[in-house]
């Protein structure tokens, strides 16, 4: 009797630890997944409304003009191709990208840059909503009102209660005070809501990210210092109000000039999963953390990649134990790896997965997960002009 316990206790024991344990993901190959845009084609970008609704949007200037264009994911392949916006005085560059969202009940709002000046750096944000999947677009408006002939740019969106919420990069103090986070939302009809600030010195041009959790979105964006000290802060919207930026890491970065290299952030429920690129003390490193309690903090960062690692990072939360960080790295061919690897929230790392190349250094992959797998665009180049690639990648060891 005495063995049969020890036996039974054993089999538990074995049984709640495998129930248990944290295993890290797999990657399977990644396989190519056509996407049906013109040449030149720039600066892709990935936006989901939940994990079964997936848009991918891009820029096309060609002999039609300056042309935002965007392809639905469906089943596997990116469908035909449309046009949000016609615009020729639209800013088109490789870091600071538009997007066509979705926002619900076959509704989209499209944003974009466009010149406002002759200036290298004096363009608005302009948005649209098409409330019939694309078929009409709304008249152009913007979510700033200060008029001014500066830069406005680096958007990200989030549900909001009167339709959807925007961050941005607001310029309207530059050169004198330097360049603002500032925020605000627009509702079905296009009309503006509750603009304001969220932080009055920020880096210049480096990419926003917002997520949302069941305490609210959280915004992570590069702060600047009055001693150029540029580090990673997050902002949490809690009752109504974005709160005060805080450091999500003191790497003590200071570097003169905005490095064009944004954080990216992720959630599911209250699970938060940051990463970003710094070269504190000229060391160039990526690292991650991850919150379980809405963004109210996190982990201590963990480093991921370093020697050859040019940032651009993306994040995606692969299930209640996981997730993955992507970044862009040098090879020794001249090219620039997309990588890959997965961590558990209890610290195991996976090894770095190479997924793709480009033979672009300014490009900003994107990447997320639909299902059981996760979906990457970014933008390459054949016979000197600009592509926009797609793969799909499968994950095994998958906990929903």
């Amino acid at each position: 009797m005495r063995s049969t316990h020890c036996l039974l206790a054993c089999v538990l024991t074995a049984t709640l630890a495998a129930c248990t344990e944290q295993s890290l993901p797999e990657f399977e190959n990644p396989q190519p997944i056509s996407v049906p845009s013109g040449r030149p084609a720039y600066g892709p970008r990935l936006s989901q409304a939940d994990t079964d609704d997936l848009v991918l949007s891009w820029m096309e200037p060609n002999d039609d003009g300056k042309l935002l264009r965007y392809s639905v994911f469906d089943q596997g392949s990116w469908g035909a191709s449309a046009t949000a916006a016609r615009d020729d005085d639209m800013f088109v560059n490789w870091a600071d990208l538009p997007a066509v969202i979705p926002i619900g009940s076959g509704t989209l709002l499209a944003h974009w840059l466009s010149y406002v000046a002759d200036s290298p750096y004096a363009y608005q944000i302009l948005t649209a909503y098409s409330a019939d999947g694309g078929s009409t677009w709304s008249a152009p408006g913007s979510p700033h009102t200060d008029g001014t002939a500066t830069e406005h740019g680096f958007v990200s969106s989030y549900s909001a209660e009167n339709g959807v919420g925007l961050i941005w990069l607001d310029g309207r103090e530059t050169p004198d005070e330097g360049m603002t986070l500032r925020s605000a939302s627009l509702d079905s009809e296009g009309d503006l809501h509750d603009e304001s600030l969220i932080d009055d010195l920020v880096c210049d041009c480096c990419q926003t990210d917002v997520a949302e959790t069941d305490g609210g979105p959280v915004a992570i964006y590069r702060n600047r210092t009055d001693e150029e000290v540029r580090d990673i802060y997050v902002s949490r919207f809690l009752d109504g109000e974005w709160q005060p930026g805080t450091p999500v890491s003191d790497d003590g970065w200071v570097i003169s000039g905005c490095p064009v290299n944004g954080p990216s952030i992720d959630s599911a429920g209250n699970r938060v999963a940051i990463a970003w690129f710094t070269a504190a003390n000229n060391k160039p490193i990526v690292k991650t953390a991850f919150s379980t309690n809405a963004g109210k903090s996190f982990s201590k960062p963990i480093e991921i990649a370093s020697k050859g690692t040019s940032g651009h990072v993306g994040v995606s939360v692969i299930d209640r134990h996981s997730y993955v960080v992507s970044w862009l790295e040098s090879d020794n061919d001249g090219s620039y790896e997309i990588n890959l690897r997965a961590l558990t929230l209890d610290g195991q790392i996976g090894p770095a997965t190479t997924v793709g190349r480009t033979s672009l250094a300014r490009t900003v992959p994107q990447m997320t997960r639909v299902g059981d797998k996760l979906i990457l665009a970014w933008t390459d180049k054949l016979s000197d002009l600009s592509k926009v690639v797609s793969v799909e990648v499968p994950i095994l060891g998958f906990y929903d």
